[in-house]
């Protein structure tokens, strides 16, 4: 069997995964046992949507813890205090250039847990942000995304 793919977040990632995985097994499962037992107390299940919404909530629960424990299981914390600044990694700040638009923007390199591209957190396995990791102060390239080729000059990279 395939060894799981490891998870990089910063600590404040881990603290979000695991304030949810407590969060989920103390209050929404018991919210959502709740809804099926006022659900069952309808009548006939076979024609409850109550009881039908419940169920599947209940399953979307169960899933989200086990996905979260599975992510907590292979998860690998990198502290942005320790990135180095000389070239661009996971918890790098990196401000670029958009070559062909002549537009700046700066992002922080983050596992895909904690991207966010509207608070400028990318995934290190987005395109722009795994084209990124390794490179330089003063490097330009192109990076193949969805919406067709792009050149990108790193200005430069700080502590996340």
């Amino acid at each position: 069997m395939a060894q799981p793919k490891q998870i990089t977040v910063s600590s404040e990632g881990l603290k979000k995964l695991q304030e949810e995985l407590e969060y989920l097994k103390t209050i929404k499962r018991k919210e959502v046992a709740e809804n099926i037992k006022t659900a069952r107390s309808f009548g006939d299940l076979s024609e409850n949507s109550e009881y039908d919404e419940a169920k599947d909530e209940q399953g979307k629960v169960e899933k989200r813890i086990a996905d979260i424990e599975a992510m907590l299981a292979n998860i690998r914390v990198v502290d942005g205090s320790n990135a180095k600044t000389d070239m661009a990694g996971i918890g790098s700040k990196v401000k670029i250039l958009y070559v062909d638009d002549n537009e700046e923007a700066e992002y922080t390199i983050v596992g895909p847990t904690e991207a966010d591209p509207l608070i400028g957190k990318i995934s290190d396995d987005s395109p722009v942000g795994s084209a990124i990791l390794g490179k330089k102060q003063g490097e330009e390239f192109i990076v193949e995304t969805p919406g067709g080729n792009i050149t990108i000059r790193i200005l430069a990279i700080a502590r996340g």
